[in-house]
Order: structure tokens, then C-alpha cells, then sequence
């Protein structure tokens, strides 16, 4: 009797040796990746040129047509890039009928510096890619705020026109938050989150490479925006309307590059999900897991539920821009009011989007170097996910003074206090953890670590502060909003930042840093960073208001010393 068996797969392709600028444009690699760009930015502009001239439209791009060719360019040149450095194939071979492998691991892993420069679906790769490119940026992005605070020094005009200003701090912000805070955490989540779940890889690696390769597009679209006609966005990273929907071009890059960032971050946040509830090691429970899991899965929530709305409100103002709709047009029925409702709707989550995995980080770096577990693990686990929640009741808060219903203002008043109540759970549970330890100073990770609990208590306070409504409208667009926000985010976000990278830097690289020259990062950020914000709590109490680019001659000595330790 014949026996019938089933066909055996074919063996995975073994791993295949890459280099950067060869294979030509039948492999996935930058040859490709420029000509896919190339090829991307014509296809749009053709597609505009076609339907333009069939609607008997003028054909070229003028100020007045909004630069329809530019605007979809600049959308299709990106996507070019993305199927071009090999982002696409395996969907595209599977959607064509051609043969795949689930299982291949021919993209995975790196033998030299050049594996890091291509796609590539290796989860620790994936984490080193974020890292380097997010600090390119941060870099570019404090180079950005020196220019600014170079400005403000003294009073008068020093280096730049107000125009120039105002492209200066709106794309300093746009690059601080959605190039550096948000996708660094996904970087250092990506490397050691699987590590630590017992885990081979994320869920999904090829989108988890996709989500990477997404976001040096929104980059290049902020950073491009100073090449437009008429100069950078400059409406700021809020874009409110109808400021961005009366902008020069450089407004239409912020808001594709606004879809970029929120593409990348919402495929990162549902591989995350997927990953920590999904692929945890036999006997991890979800009790069990570190709070570094924990944040990362609450953050992934935050990103997934808000993120749509920031994407949504800037893809209404380009549409505004580009087509002639009135989301935001008051003269023709449109409603500015509901731009900002929206637009908070996802940027006060987004607050908690830059905290909440720097909280998993300190939790696990003080634990360490305290030689304790954490004090209140299922209450700090359970707190993460009450801020979830909580976050999405006090988008409000930002808009007192915006002409909202006036009845709002007492219910996100009382929210916005009542957040406080899980924040400051953990400050208690990470002092908990330390009473009594055996506390090793020696490491900077513990420093940054430390110094975040002292700066962001500061942060804190003054938060509940802006909470409340009288004081609030005393302070709305003054330098104490930006001493707190950067307490919050700077001296918050960015030192659970460092805290993590020397927590694990020899994790990630094989080698040991100097401890010493670490010390001096240490306590050169902490003292730049209290010289520069601790003194605009108080010209912003005296009425010194943000996004200007001259002031009082009163608050002159006092703008010179916050530039001096800006530097620093």
C-alpha cells in the first residue's frame, strides 16, 4: 500500500552576507532605496500633474494651489525609500504568490557596523538602530535650542529674525518628542524587553524593522521644512489653528511628518502588546513580570488609543491646506475650539507616553543598585495602569484660557489633581525600595537614576500648580509652563534615558564604560539642567511670555544666566 505523506517546506535561505551599496536594484539595499525614493517622488508628483491637468486645473505649483506636488512628493518619496530598503519584499512576495518562509532569518542578526545600516529584523539590532538614530536627532534637536537660547540671551534681535525664531523652537520641539523621548524608549524596550520576557524576538520583527525605518522619514520631513518657500513650520509643535492652516509650506512637512512618527509609534506599540502578553516565558506570569514590562505595556496602550488623534487632527489641517476643506476655517463654519480638543486629546497621554517607560527604567535600575526588589510591586504596576486611564480625562487642563465651555473647567481640574495620586505612588515605592538598602553610588546609571526622583518631584509640584485653574490662567504661555514641561520631560524623561543606556551599556555593546568621565555627565547635565529651568518658574511667575523672540528689558540678567547653564 503506497503511503501518502505531506510535502516537507523548503529549507529557510541561510543568512546572506550584505553590503551597502551592492546587489544593485534587484536586492534590498540602498541602491535600491535611492532609486525607490527617486522613482516615489516622481510617481507623486506625475500622479498631481495628471489630475490636475485632466480636472483643467493649473498645472504647476503655485502658493495659492497650496504646492499639491511638493505635498504629495513628499509623501510618496518616503514610501519609495521604504520598499526600496527592503521594508515590503516579504508582504509583496506573499501578496504576489511567490514562495515565502515565515521563519526566515536570512535579514536577522549583524557580523559587522554595516548590518546596522540596513533592514534588518534582529530585535537587539532593531534597539541599537533607534537608539543612534533618536540621539542623531537629539543632538540636532539641542542644537536647535542653543540657537534658541543664544537668541534670548539679551534682549533685542541677536542672531535671528522672529520668523527664524519661531522655525527654531516649533522644530526643536517637534524633534524633542517625536524624534528623541518617544521612539529612544522603543529603542532600549526593543533591545532588552525580549531579554527580559524570555523571549526570542518581538512578535512581529519584520513590522517591528518597518516601525523603525519609519520614523528617519518624519526626520528628514521636520528638518526639511526650513528648505520650503517661506521657512520652517513655525506655528509650534501644537500647530494650532488657524495659525498652521494659514502657514507658508514648511507647516505641510510638520503635518506628513506628524504621520510618519505616529505610524512608526503605533506598529511599535502593537508589537509591544503583542509581545509581552503573548510571548512571555513558561511560568512568567503577568505578575511576575518586571515593571520594566509593565510600563512598556502601558505606554503601548497610551500610544495605541491616542496616537490616531494627532495623526487625524494634522491630516484635517493638511487637508485644509491642501484641498480647501473647513475643519478649522471659522469665516466658513469650521471650529478652531475643536482643533485643540483633539489635538490634547492625544498630547496631554503623550505626557505619560514620555514617562511611563522611564518609570519602568528608574524602577529597575534603583532595585538593582539598591539590592532590593521594588517596595509595592502590584501597587507600581497597578498605579501604571490608573494613569492610563486617568490621562485621557485631562486634556483640558491645557486650555482654560482657550474659550472651552466654562463648566469644563472644574472636572479637569479635579482630574488633573487626581493623577498626582499614582504618580506619586511610585515616588513613594522607589524611596520605599531605597530605605534601607545597600546603595551603590559608584554607578552613573544609579546617579541619573536618582537625580530623575529629585527633578521630577520638582516637576510634580509645580504640575499640581498649573492644575489649578486660577493659577493657571495667571501663568498660560509664560516661562513657567516651559520650566515645567522640560522638568517633566528634560530632566524627567531625559535622565531615566541615561539611566537606562549606562544601566545596560555593557549589555548592549560587550564593554564597560569609564565611571568617572560618566560622573562628570552626571553632574554637569544636573546642574545645567536646575541652572537653566529652576529660574524660569520665576520669570514666568513676573509674566515673561514663551515662543518670543524679544522680551522685557527687566528679565534680561536673568535670560543671560538660564542661556549660560543651557550651554553648560
Amino acid at each position: 500500500m503506497a503511503v501518502l505523506t505531506a510535502p516537507q517546506p523548503e529549507a529557510p535561505p541561510a543568512r546572506r552576507p550584505q553590503r551597502l551599496w551592492s546587489g544593485g536594484l534587484r536586492s534590498p539595499g540602498w541602491p535600491r532605496a535611492v532609486a525607490g525614493t527617486l522613482l516615489g517622488g516622481l510617481f507623486g508628483f506625475g500622479l498631481v500633474v495628471a489630475l490636475r491637468a485632466i480636472s483643467g486645473l493649473e498645472i504647476f505649483q503655485t502658493a495659492q494651489t497650496g504646492y499639491p506636488h511638493v505635498i504629495v512628493s513628499a509623501l510618496t518619496a518616503p514610501i519609495g525609500f521604504l520598499i526600496g530598503i527592503g521594508c515590503c519584499d516579504y508582504w509583496l512576495r506573499w501578496a504576489a504568490g511567490a514562495p515565502t518562509w515565515p521563519e526566515d532569518h536570512s535579514d536577522h542578526g549583524a557580523d559587522s557596523w554595516r548590518d546596522y545600516l540596513r533592514f534588518n529584523t534582529d530585535h537587539k539590532v532593531i534597539g541599537i538602530q533607534y537608539i543612534c538614530t533618536t540621539f542623531i536627532f537629539f543632538f540636532i534637536g539641542g542644537a536647535l535650542a542653543m540657537g534658541i537660547r543664544a537668541e534670548l540671551a539679551q534682549p533685542g534681535t541677536q542672531i535671528v529674525d522672529a520668523g527664524m525664531f519661531n522655525g527654531l523652537f516649533s522644530t526643536h520641539a517637534a524633534i524633542m518628542i517625536f524624534m528623541f523621548v518617544i521612539p529612544v524608549f522603543a529603542g532600549i524596550a526593543n533591545y532588552v524587553l525580549p531579554l527580559m520576557l524570555g523571549a526570542p524576538d518581538m512578535a512581529f520583527p519584520r513590522l517591528n524593522a518597518l516601525s523603525f525605518w519609519l520614523l528617519p522619514m518624519a526626520g528628514i520631513l521636520f528638518l526639511a521644512s526650513f528648505l520650503a518657500p517661506g521657512g520652517a513650520f513655525d506655528a509650534g509643535w501644537t500647530g494650532y489653528a488657524p495659525l498652521s492652516t494659514g502657514a507658508p509650506l514648511g507647516q505641510s512637512f510638520f503635518n506628513l511628518g506628524v504621520q510618519f512618527a505616529g505610524a512608526s509609534s503605533i506598529l511599535a506599540a502593537l508589537n509591544f502588546v503583542v509581545t509581552i502578553l503573548t510571548m512571555r516565558a513558561p511560568g512568567m506570569s503577568l505578575w511576575r513580570m518586571p515593571l520594566l514590562a509593565w510600563a512598556n505595556l502601558a505606554t503601548s496602550i497610551l500610544i495605541i488609543g491616542a496616537t490616531p488623534f494627532i495623526a487625524g487632527v494634522q491630516l484635517m489641517v493638511l487637508f485644509d491646506r491642501a484641498i480647501g476643506t473647513n475643519f478649522f476655517q471659522a469665516a466658513a463654519g469650521g471650529d478652531v475650539i475643536s482643533y485643540q480638543h483633539i489635538f490634547w486629546f492625544y498630547s496631554h497621554p503623550a505626557v505619560y507616553i514620555m514617562m511611563l517607560p522611564g518609570f519602568g527604567i528608574v524602577s529597575e535600575v534603583i532595585s538593582t543598585h539598591a539590592r532590593k526588589t521594588i517596595f509595592g510591586y502590584r501597587l507600581m504596576a497597578i498605579s501604571l495602569l490608573g494613569i492610563v486611564v486617568l490621562s485621557f480625562s485631562v486634556w483640558a487642563h491645557h486650555m482654560f484660557v482657550s474659550g472651552m465651555f466654562a463648566w469644563l473647567r472644574v472636572p479637569m481640574m479635579l482630574t488633573s489633581a487626581l493623577i498626582a495620586v499614582p504618580t506619586g505612588i511610585k515616588i513613594f515605592s522607589w524611596v520605599g525600595t531605597l530605605f534601607d538598602g545597600k546603595i551603590h553610588l559608584e554607578s552613573t546609571g544609579m546617579l541619573f537614576a536618582l537625580g530623575f526622583i529629585c527633578s521630577f518631584i520638582l516637576g510634580g509640584i509645580s504640575g499640581v500648580m498649573t492644575a489649578m485653574v486660577p493659577l493657571d490662567i495667571h501663568v498660560t504661555d509664560t516661562y513657567f509652563i516651559v520650566a515645567h514641561i522640560h522638568f517633566v520631560l528634560f530632566a524627567g524623561s531625559v535622565f531615566t534615558i541615561f539611566a537606562g543606556i549606562y544601566h545596560w551599556f555593557p549589555k548592549m555593546t560587550g564593554r564597560m564604560y569609564d565611571e568617572r568621565l560618566g560622573r562628570i555627565h552626571f553632574w554637569g547635565t544636573l546642574v545645567g539642567t536646575w541652572g537653566t529651568f529652576v529660574p524660569m518658574h520665576w520669570i514666568g511667575m513676573e509674566g515673561m511670555p514663551r515662543r518670543v523672540a524679544d522680551y522685557a528689558a527687566q528679565f534680561g540678567d536673568w535670560n543671560l544666566v538660564i542661556s549660560i547653564f543651557a550651554f553648560i
